[in-house]
Formats: structure tokens, sequence, C-alpha cells
């Protein structure tokens, strides 16, 4: 990705293996505002919420767990899901799991609760 424009097609499988950090997103695409990021999750991540904007959540590989007040939903390799915007959620995956996210740019990604789990902005 040069100047926020990709120049080629991206290969999900090799982004993700070019970083081992869990909860570290890098951005791999750019469509319109939106960062298209790819993530590794192992263990629980800060419970947070975002006041503005809704987050997309697919799974590639593994199983994600997002905690709510209203229930859990557990997604598996080819399944997404949506969280509104302000609702408080927390994902886990106990296991591990490879997982794009979809969501403003400027989107913190521990939202309104920073912690140790929080994260810049790192494009690909």
């Amino acid at each position: 990705m040069q100047d926020g424009y990709m120049n080629a097609p991206v290969d999900l499988a090799d982004a993700l293996s070019s970083f081992d950090e869990p909860w570290s997103p890098r951005t791999v695409a750019l469509l319109n505002e939106y960062d298209v990021r790819v993530v590794k999750t192992r263990g629980e991540f800060t419970r947070h919420s975002h006041p503005d904007t809704d987050e997309f959540f697919l799974v590639l590989r593994g199983s994600l767990t997002i905690r709510m007040d209203s229930g859990d939903v557990t997604l598996g390799p080819g399944q997404m899901y949506v969280v509104p915007r302000g609702v408080p959620h927390q994902p886990v995956s106990v296991d591990g799991a490879d997982v794009v996210l979809i969501e403003p740019s400027e989107t913190v990604n521990t939202g309104d609760t920073p912690s140790e789990l929080t994260a810049e902005r790192r494009p690909l």
C-alpha cells in the first residue's frame, strides 16, 4: 500500500504472516475513509465500545467470541458479525484467530477504553 492506495492484490495470509503480536492490527487497504485491517487474536481483549461507529469482524482462521451484555457471539472461519456503535464488547480467543476488521481509519482499537493493548494505526 503506497500513499493509501493499493498497487497490487493483497494476500491476507502473507499480511498476517508478517507479524506475530496479538491484538496489533495492521491496515492492509483503504476503503473510502475506512481501514481494512488484519489482526491476530489470542486471549482476552479490552472490553470497550466505539460510540460513533459500528465494528466489522470476519474470522479467517480459528474461533473468536465477542462478549456483549446481550449475549456472546462466537464466530468460526468464514463467519462475520457487526457490533453496533456504542455497544460494549470484548473479543476473546482462547486458541487464537486471524480476523479482518473494517472500521473508520481514525478508529482506535480499544475504542473508549484505552489500555495496554491500545495500538497505533499501522499500515503494512
